[in-house]
C-alpha cells in the first residue's frame, strides 16, 4: 500500500529546514538541494512542493507572517488599546531567538520585493494589516483616555511598524548569539510618549 503524503505537513517541514539554513548560513547558503537535505528529502522532492526557491522564499515569508499573527492574537485575546498595542509589538519583535530567525527570512524576502511587485505587494498587504491593527489599538487607547487626543493615529501606526521592522534588521544583522538590544526598552520609552 502506498504512503500517505500530509502535503501541507511536508511543506511545514520545508519551511523548517528553510529557516534552520538561512539561521546558519544566509540565504546564499539556502540552495534547493541544501533545503533537501536538511529536510531528509531526496532533491528532486522539493520541485512538487516548491519549483523554485522564490516560491519557497515566499512560502516562509507568509509563514511567519501567519505564525507571528497566531502569537498576536492568543496575547492580545481580551486586551485593548496600550496593553493590546504593547502585546502585539512584544510579539513582532526580535526578542529571542525564535523570532531573530524569523527576521532572518523576512529580510531575504524584502531584498526580492524590491524588483518583484507581487512579493511587494504581499508584503504590502501584510503590512497594512499590521498598521490597521495598531491603529485600532491606538483608537481604543484614545478613546479610553490613555493616549493623547492631538496626535495622529494613522503617522504613529506607521511610525510604530517601521520601529519594530528595524528592530527585526538589527537583529538579523546582528552577531550569532546576540539577544538582547533593548528593543522591549524602547518600546516601552515610545510608549510612554503617547500616554496622557
Amino acid at each position: 500500500m502506498p504512503k500517505i503524503v500530509d502535503h501541507d505537513e511536508r511543506r511545514l517541514e520545508l519551511v523548517g529546514a528553510t529557516w534552520r539554513i538561512i539561521a546558519r548560513q544566509g540565504m546564499e547558503g539556502a540552495t534547493m538541494r541544501e533545503i533537501a537535505l536538511e529536510a531528509g528529502f531526496a532533491n528532486g522532492a522539493l520541485k512538487p512542493y516548491f519549483p523554485t526557491k522564490d516560491t519557497l522564499l515566499e512560502f516562509a515569508f507568509s509563514h511567519v507572517f501567519n505564525r507571528t499573527n497566531r502569537r498576536i492574537a492568543e496575547v492580545t485575546g481580551g486586551r485593548s488599546g496600550l496593553d493590546a498595542l504593547q502585546a502585539f509589538c512584544l510579539e513582532v519583535l526580535p526578542l529571542d531567538e525564535e523570532r531573530i530567525n524569523e527576521a532572518r527570512i523576512v529580510i531575504p524576502f524584502w531584498q526580492k520585493a524590491v524588483t518583484d511587485p507581487g512579493k511587494a505587494e504581499i508584503h504590502r498587504q501584510s503590512m497594512e494589516e499590521w498598521v490597521d491593527t495598531i491603529r485600532r489599538y491606538l483608537a481604543e487607547a484614545r478613546n479610553s483616555g490613555d493616549v493623547r487626543a492631538a496626535v495622529d493615529d494613522s503617522l504613529l501606526a506607521r511610525q510604530l511598524l517601521n520601529m519594530l521592522l528595524g528592530a527585526q534588521i538589527e537583529a538579523a544583522l546582528a552577531p550569532p548569539g546576540q539577544a538582547d538590544f533593548g528593543h522591549d526598552a524602547q518600546l516601552d520609552g515610545y510608549l510612554a510618549l503617547l500616554r496622557c
